[in-house]
């Protein structure tokens, strides 16, 4: 199964024994003091989704709560149990979507291969191309018949801020910052102190997908990625759902030693010992 899947080869599967499909999305909420805040995106499910999909709540049970941080990794064996309710088993096929920019449903991919899960895809252009292509969609919620997933992790595809420290002296790892132009430069920050990691180059994850919501042709990914594929390649973000979108794509491009260091510039800005650089 490849790791990509367009919305006819979902349309032809639909109902099919052992495949799952779940929407992963995720709202942005506007804020009394003018900022915004992340939301879970089941509002959006129940007012329309691919007909037999279930909800993945990044928000709630697929991250830790016992974490201060947005979107921490909670255990694989928590993971699994999430997963396990969803439907999802060790013999089952999972295509995965959200209604952005595919960043939430790559989360959501990444954290399955992180647990030893092979057998899932990505929906490209997510729930706008299946709209644009007439599919129908549906407003009955789907609850999963509980499946067993087994957890064997894979602890190298998840980056800690001790690899990341040791990666900025290290010519062997390739620090990726997938965040927009003016926020790794610091002219726009996102956090409490501006700029990006010492030594990351800059593919913002908005650049990978088109105009129609797809991600771009595998030679464009390529030259937007400029690393030895022998490298060890380690993504981040604001809070590691960006960065996923890069592995995403890296994976796609024949990549096989890439991390998402998804506590990402969350933990690491609020540090004053974790050093950051600005401009371009």
């Amino acid at each position: 199964m490849d790791c990509l899947v367009d919305t006819n080869w979902l349309a032809e599967r639909l109902g099919e024994p052992g495949l799952v499909v779940l929407d992963c999305t995720v709202q942005f909420e506007s804020t009394t003091d003018g900022g915004t805040r992340v939301v879970s995106g089941r509002s959006e499910y129940t007012a329309g989704h691919i007909p037999g999909a279930g909800f993945a709540d990044l928000t709630r049970d697929l991250s830790d709560p016992a974490s201060e941080l947005t979107f921490a990794v909670p255990t694989p064996q928590a993971f699994c149990a999430a997963m396990g309710g969803l439907g999802v088993g060790d013999a089952s096929r999972v295509v995965l979507y959200d209604t952005s920019i595919s960043a939430w449903a790559a989360r959501v991919w990444w954290m399955l291969r992180w647990v030893g899960f092979d057998r899932a895809a990505v929906l490209d252009g997510g729930l706008r191309a299946w709209v644009a292509e007439g599919h129908e969609l549906s407003a009955v919620p789907v609850v999963a018949s509980p499946s067993v997933l087994t957890p064997r992790p894979r602890p190298g595809l998840i980056a800690d801020r001790d690899e990341v420290h040791a990666a900025i002296a290290d010519d062997g790892v390739v620090l990726v910052d997938t965040l927009p132009p003016g926020q790794f430069s610091g002219a726009t920050p996102m956090y409490s102190r501006p700029g990006h990691i010492p030594g990351a180059i800059n593919v913002p994850a908005l650049d990978l997908i088109d105009e129609t919501g797809r991600y771009r042709p595998l030679t464009e990914l390529a030259a937007m990625h400029p690393i030895d594929p022998g490298h060890r390649t380690i993504a981040y973000c604001g809070g590691g759902i960006a960065a996923s979108s890069n592995a995403l794509a890296l994976t796609r491009l024949g990549h096989s030693n890439v991390a998402v260091y998804t506590a990402s510039l969350q933990e690491w800005t609020a540090d004053p010992g974790n050093p950051l650089t600005t401009g371009s």
